[in-house]
């Protein structure tokens, strides 16, 4: 690591995204900083799937091998902290983090994930990413054919139970409230055997993050293996809404197909971009995004 130096590329976040744009930058012989606060999205889920090569590997240990293939590139280098601020000059961008140091860099790429903003259940934290899920493409086989459960309403929740009984037909749809489904939705999920609860829900009982049973507040107890939610989440990092940066109507950073910003010298990719959260997409889109910022620095330089 560099104190008063400009890197080529500073990339905000150093979990599978991140990484990978650092490995396809250093192999293009670029000096890049990765910032990363060591706080994935999945610290808490025991098995990744759905991306060949690692099916069934454990987050942490893709990403830790993952850093020690990209540290063999000696242009890549590390900074253990929390990115606070940006400001971008004549010479491309400088990065504040909260430690009080400060790095230099020609291009930004964001890949600094979300943040989850889980409800006031009792035991939903403890159980999130382990038995309460939110993709049936990362988790759904093997939770297959069990007693589940979907916390969902309204138009949202009839699209969610549709989808989820792909993976089983025993299913629960909980609205945790009054329903907000047409009575046409509710016809066509209870010809398919989906059971709709409407009670709010007061808690979760559970083993280790593995649910039991969900408890509503009228005391009833519905005997579940898995949960399926879609939270509200905001960005991991405010630094790209201070830059300027445009946020969609979903709350993430809006990319075009080069994974570029609408400020010029900003890339982003991985989960802070897209809603489909998973592994795979993260490291394809980081890659992507390391070889069209390489690209654009040659063209800069070319153009001198």
């Amino acid at each position: 690591m560099k104190d008063s130096y400009t890197y080529d590329v500073i990339i905000i976040g150093g979990s599978y995204s991140g990484l990978s744009a650092a490995m396809s930058l250093g192999r293009a012989l670029r000096e890049v900083l990765v910032i990363d606060s060591g706080l994935p999205c999945n610290r808490q889920t025991p098995h990744s799937h759905n991306f060949i090569t690692q099916d069934g590997e454990k987050p942490a240990v893709i990403s830790a091998k993952a850093k020690l293939q990209v540290d063999l590139y000696k242009t890549i280098h590390f900074f253990n902290g929390l990115a606070v601020k940006a400001i971008k000059n004549e010479n491309g961008f400088e990065v504040f983090t909260e430690s009080g140091k400060t790095f230099n860099s020609r291009k930004i790429l964001f890949a600094s994930g979300v943040k989850d903003l889980l409800p006031e259940i009792k035991g939903f934290a403890d159980c999130w990413g382990i038995s309460v899920l939110h993709c049936p493409y990362c988790h759904g086989y093997e939770v297959k054919n069990e007693k589940t459960a979907i916390i969902a309403n309204g138009e949202m929740g009839f699209e969610y139970a549709k989808l989820i009984s792909n993976w089983t037909k025993d299913l629960r749809l909980c609205t945790n409230g009054k329903s907000e489904l047409t009575l046409e939705q509710i016809k066509t999920l209870e010809n398919h055997g989906v059971q709709i609860f409407e009670d709010e829900i007061d808690s979760f009982e559970h083993k280790e993050g593995y649910i039991q049973n969900i408890v509503f507040k009228n005391q009833q107890k519905v005997e579940v293996k898995a949960i399926y939610a879609r939270v509200p989440f905001k960005q991991h990092c405010a630094i790209p809404e201070t830059l300027g940066c445009d946020i969609n109507e979903q709350g993430l950073l809006k990319v075009d197909a080069m994974q570029k910003i609408n400020v010029a010298g900003i890339y982003a990719s991985g989960d802070c971009t897209t809603p489909m959260r998973s592994v795979a997409i993260a490291v394809s889109t980081g890659s992507f995004a390391g070889a069209v910022i390489n690209k654009e620095l040659i063209d800069e330089d070319y153009a001198k």
